[in-house]
């Protein structure tokens, strides 16, 4: 690993592959580790019954939307303060770090106030059919008591990764992560507590996690949080908001396409929605290691583009690609071979496994365009190119999904649902293309300009 105090150097000097893995690392193993929380929850529920699994896929939307705040203000902050690290401004670094940190606490706050006033009419409104209803109420009713813990921990943990000290953020989330996975057996089966216990180990470890971020945050050459840092302004939020709101984007119509989802697969049934909850968590658990890619290359990109760095951040932004696909590849041909295998293991139900295997395959077929989809929209992110950003977040769940959702089972009925994430991933790669070439040829543009004024 390099010195956290050569943060500069080793993002703008060393050999791109190097850096790009050892940023990396850490990063996809805290994305591996967060989609744990999911899968750990649905493993362990799925041993209850098939209407709490189904509870649990509803209220996944939930943390979608707790999450985008959490990365909205993260990524909006971080990528602000990797740009001025990069261009050697220390000043506006520091406080762009507490602002972020403590507009994230707030909004969770509020985002748990609410969620508890009206937490039966939002169970209802996400999707839970009567015989799921009494199982989201339980679940959720607890896990929104999390929400600021969650989102002020993804808020430090993309902070610290943006400064180039992905190591820090990884310990916060892994912790965290594992004291969940190990109290869902404890709570659920031992005290007998049920999805109430899946519950509370959730937010356990989501508690233990924001502590273990905010002391990880004062140590090494990470930016402290601190209260007299905090300055709230206009032009802080602009900045939030421009770097953030393509995470708001796509985690916002995340949690739109999955509330979408579980309404479309609720027609079919009760084991449609625990299918689909399944197979949209094992998707996520392999699409976070190219997230988690993509991640590691963004504090390079942000430096570089700050530093002007151009031929170095096209030729990380292919590696980071090229890496992703290759991946890709591997699980598309693993996950079709033990596919059945894969979803018996959260649900021994054979409805549950036909319905999730069908829908599986189909997403196993567009897997490989994800590295290009995400790669292209976190480059986009980094420099400050907010609607290409925010168009391309949109795109995979969003503004093709959602619509999808609705017009496809009419045509194709079950199968229309199962389907949907492939089509909608197809016409995502598709979109991104145009964009790609516009943006690296603007890229040429600004380095013509930045050379002639050198």
């Amino acid at each position: 690993m390099h010195k956290g105090k050569n943060n500069y150097t080793f993002l703008t000097e060393e050999p791109i592959h190097k850096v790009v893995v050892t940023m990396a690392v850490p990063t996809i193993i805290s994305m591996l580790v967060t989609s744990l929380y999911n899968i750990a929850d649905t493993y362990f529920v799925g041993q209850i019954n098939t209407q709490a699994t189904a509870a649990v896929g509803i209220v996944f939307s939930v943390m979608f939307f707790i999450q985008s705040f959490g990365f909205f203000f993260g990524h909006g902050s971080g990528n602000y303060i990797s740009r001025e690290l990069g261009a050697k401004r220390h000043h506006n670094a520091v406080r762009m770090a507490s602002t972020g940190f403590y507009f994230s606490f707030l909004f969770g706050l509020c985002i748990m106030v609410a969620g508890l006033v009206f937490l039966k009419p939002l169970s209802v409104l996400l999707g839970s059919t009567p015989t799921i209803l009494p199982y989201t109420e339980k679940y959720l009713g607890i896990v929104l008591l999390g929400a600021p813990f969650l989102t002020s921990s993804l808020t430090l943990n993309n902070q610290m990764r943006l400064q180039g000290n992905a190591t820090y953020a990884m310990y916060g989330i892994v912790v965290g992560a594992v004291l969940n996975v190990a109290l869902d057996p404890i709570l659920i089966f031992g005290f007998d507590m049920g999805i109430t216990g899946a519950a509370i180990a959730t937010v356990t470890g989501q508690v233990a996690s924001f502590l273990i971020l905010f002391y990880m945050a004062r140590q090494g050459e990470n930016i402290g949080i601190y209260f007299r840092n905090f300055a709230p302004s206009w032009q802080a939020f602009k900045e939030i908001f421009l770097g953030g709101s393509p995470s708001l984007s796509r985690q916002g119509l995340a949690c739109l396409a999955t509330m979408s989802l579980n309404i479309a697969a609720g027609y079919y049934g009760d084991e449609t929605i625990a299918a689909m909850s399944i197979v949209t968590r094992i998707s996520m658990l392999v699409l976070a290691t190219v997230i988690g890619l993509g991640q590691g290359f963004q504090p390079l990109c942000g430096f570089c583009y700050g530093a002007k760095l151009y031929d170095r951040l096209k030729e990380a932004y292919k590696f980071t690609v090229k890496m992703g696909t290759v991946f890709l590849l591997v699980c598309t041909l693993i996950g079709w071979i033990f596919s059945s295998s894969i979803i018996g293991l959260f649900r021994n139900d054979a409805q549950v496994i036909s319905i999730g295997v069908v829908a599986l395959r189909w997403q196993l077929c567009t897997y490989p365009f994800n590295a290009f989809i995400v790669a292209s929209n976190m480059l986009a992110q980094t420099c400050r190119k907010p609607w290409r950003a925010n168009f391309l977040a949109a795109a995979r769940q969003g503004l093709f999904f959602i619509p999808l959702i609705f017009i496809l089972p009419k045509f194709f009925g079950l199968l229309g649902v199962e389907m949907c994430q492939a089509v909608s991933d197809a016409l995502s790669f598709l979109a991104t293309i145009p964009i790609m070439i516009y943006t690296f040829k603007e890229f040429s543009r600004e380095q013509i300009e930045f050379n002639q004024h050198r």
